[in-house]
């Protein structure tokens, strides 16, 4: 695949009277993506670049950053089949590390993204049907009794009606074992009104059984299905899923990750930290950088080629399957909105070292990559009310 011209040019601006600096994409930078299928203009305008600059300069970096500019933030920008990088803060406070494009960041639910895609490209192949019962796949939960009911595609949209301890406060003190989640799932009943299938429910425990069910239909541990389904295909090179130490074994830092910090500011762990409630194989935590999660953006877009059951994968899991509301709904892990008139499809995530968000502007081939190393800062809000809003407004292409 041909990389795309260089596109940066050196930029800093100072702001919140502190030493905090902002880089627009430097002369000297790595090509960035690939350009679009589509024969798309080759860069974005001046004045849009500028106001993008702007945008994120004075609307995204002060309110992730707060009054304190603890942490850092990367920002991938995919326009005009190119995509670009800032960054505002640091990778590290006490050796002011910089965020680069290839610094890894626990990514936290945006794995699901590809968790799901990797179900629709079964799906499209003929392998699995979303109407597919989980329990023809984890057979030892054809001993239980609601869950017999819950399907694969349910898992995905999370419409299984799904709700156990670990996927909201208070947090559990303990977490399952493969034979203890089991248990809990084979005794568990819906809530009213959250019957499989009935309405939409966000639910981390059901994509984790999502992923026992993805290893038993392939005969693979998860990471590896992930790698030949989305990861190879893409070229996303510096993306990997960790081992989680189980039973409290420490565990080294992870070479090129950046520092969590808590919201409070203080360091959460080592670089590379994870947190779950699972005690089995594959539940550990994904790392990916800002290129990696930016080809995600930019093929989710139709701008990376990849195999036609691959790129219809993607649309399926796009789809909107249950509605939360008049403007939101519920994709396959994706969220589908209508924020006056643009239809955003995007994916929030977070834990408490960490935040993190993609967007997608579908009718603009516009996509919006945030991550940043403190936790409970919820980049998605500004992202989908303002800044998405808004770049579909000033973006413009030129050859």
């Amino acid at each position: 695949m041909r990389a795309a011209p260089q596109i940066f040019a050196a930029t800093a601006i100072l702001f919140l009277a502190c030493l905090l600096a902002f880089h627009a994409p430097s002369a000297n930078a790595q090509p960035a993506s690939a350009p679009a299928m589509n024969a798309q203009p080759s860069r974005v305008s001046p004045k849009s670049d500028q106001a993008i600059q702007q945008l994120l300069a004075h609307k995204l970096a002060p309110e992730l950053l707060g009054e304190d500019s603890i942490g850092g933030i990367g920002v991938a920008v995919y326009a005009c089949g190119q995509t670009q990088y800032f960054d505002y803060g640091f990778a590290d406070m006490a050796s002011h590390r910089r965020v680069t494009p290839d610094s890894l960041f626990n990514i936290a639910s945006l794995r699901k993204v590809m968790e799901a895609t990797t179900l629709a490209d079964a799906v499209e192949r003929g392998e699995v049907k979303l109407s597919d019962p989980v329990a023809q796949y984890v057979t030892e939960l054809k001993a239980g009794g609601a869950i017999r009911a819950v399907t694969l595609g349910q898992l995905a949209s999370h419409t299984s009606g799904l709700l156990l301890p670990p996927d909201h406060p208070p947090w559990p003190t303990k977490g399952y074992s493969f034979d203890e989640f089991v248990n809990v799932l084979n005794a568990w009943t819906p809530d009213p009104g959250h019957a499989p299938g009935e309405a939409p429910r966000y639910t981390h425990a059901g994509y984790v059984l999502l992923q026992v069910a993805l290893e038993r239909r392939f005969h693979q541990s998860i990471f590896p299905l992930l790698e030949d389904r989305v990861l190879k295909p893409l070229g996303m090179t510096e993306t990997v899923l960790r081992e989680r130490p189980l039973h409290g074994e420490p565990q080294p830092p992870l070479a090129g990750a950046v520092q969590g910090y808590g919201d409070d500011g203080k360091p959460i762990g080592a670089p590379g930290n994870q947190q779950s409630y699972f005690d089995f194989a594959g539940t550990g935590q994904m790392f990916s950088s800002l290129r990696d999660l930016a080809r995600l953006a930019a093929a989710n877009l139709g701008g990376v080629p990849v195999a036609p059951s691959l790129r219809a994968a993607m649309l399926r899991a796009q789809h909107p399957v249950a509605p939360y509301s008049a403007h939101i709904s519920q994709a396959m892990a994706w969220e589908v909105s209508d924020e006056n008139g643009v239809t955003i499809i995007d994916k929030p995530a977070g834990i408490d070292n960490a935040s993190a968000y993609i967007g997608l502007l579908p009718d603009r081939q516009i996509g919006l990559v945030i991550l940043m190393n403190r936790g409970n800062r919820n980049p998605h809000p500004i992202a989908r009310t303002t800044l998405l809003p808004e770049m579909a407004r000033v973006v413009s292409c030129e050859r």
